[in-house]
């Protein structure tokens, strides 16, 4: 990335109020400036014009890293690893798509963020099944989602529900939860320690509404990702297929001991098949996107 890396951005470590406050400074793009900027930078590397897409897309980065904040990790290294995720987008956004940086951006800015948080729990305490690292992620939006916003360890009733949803034991709900109930700030909270004025931090997000035609997009996006899946899977041989699409594509996945009975060999024979399949679709999937278009490098 060279000259690139060093695109000027403000720091979190400034101070999360002020870097909030300061991103606010930057305008948002209008459709056809960003699509004017695009085309510098992928034509002619224009650093300015990079800069400007980064800088204008800072609050999305910041927002998508607060729905982050509740993993025990600093919230301006978070922040940081978003504008990472954020400034390979721009690198790599494509503006004869027909979709906006925005929608483009948030796959980046979640990938870099789950990547960051992935490398920074450490596997013992995290867990290594797909179960649990899916019990990682989504385990605050599963208490949501059935109303358990209490404090502390859940109600039994709760747990056993979100443990079934999520095809984990109770005991894995119980020890995640507390792992990850530490310093989740609100949003609500004032800017301001003393208290005074209506500012809350909420107010310095992205807004959470977006336009029709960035909705659109981003569906059409999630439907050709879905062909590229699809048309990459038919790499893969009916056993391959099978074993990759019980263990990484269903809500509740399959055992290795399950999978092993039915193919008559040993669970970690089911394993490597299940890795060779994942590794064989992504590079497919690489390769197909490559073709389509949908991937460009830039030097």
């Amino acid at each position: 990335m060279s000259t690139y890396a060093r695109l000027p951005a403000p720091s979190p470590e400034q101070g999360l109020s002020r870097y909030l406050q300061e991103i606010r400074k930057f305008p948002m793009l209008e459709p056809e400036e960003e699509y004017m900027l695009a085309k510098a930078w992928t034509d002619h590397e224009d650093k300015d014009a990079a800069h400007k897409m980064v800088t204008s897309h800072l609050r999305l980065a910041a927002k998508i890293a607060m729905g982050y904040r509740g993993y025990g990790l600093p919230t301006a290294e978070v922040i940081s690893e978003a504008n990472v995720g954020l400034m390979q987008a721009v690198k790599r956004f494509d503006p004869e798509r027909g979709f906006r940086l925005a929608t483009y951006a948030m796959w980046w800015i979640r990938a870099s963020i789950q990547e960051y948080i992935l490398r920074s729990w450490s596997l013992v305490k995290m867990g290594t099944t797909a179960a649990q690292k899916k019990l990682f992620f989504n385990l605050r939006k599963a208490k949501n989602r059935i109303g358990a916003l209490e404090e502390g360890d859940m109600r039994p009733e709760n747990v056993a529900t979100i443990a079934k949803n999520l095809g984990v034991n109770e005991t894995e709900v119980i020890a995640m939860n507390r792992r990850l109930s530490g310093g989740d700030a609100s949003l609500n909270a004032p800017l301001k320690s003393d208290g005074e004025g209506s500012a809350e931090w909420q107010d310095w997000l992205a807004d959470d509404d977006a336009d029709q035609a960035a909705e659109y997009a981003e569906r059409n996006e999630l439907e050709s990702r879905r062909s590229l899946l699809m048309e990459s899977m038919e790499s893969l041989n009916e056993r391959e297929r099978h074993i990759l699409t019980e263990r990484r594509l269903k809500d509740d996945p399959v055992t290795l001991e399950d999978l092993s009975k039915v193919y008559g060999v040993s669970r970690e024979r089911v394993r490597q098949i299940e890795v060779r399949a994942f590794e064989k679709l992504q590079k497919r999937m690489r390769d197909l996107a490559a073709e389509k278009g949908m991937i460009r490098e830039v030097a």
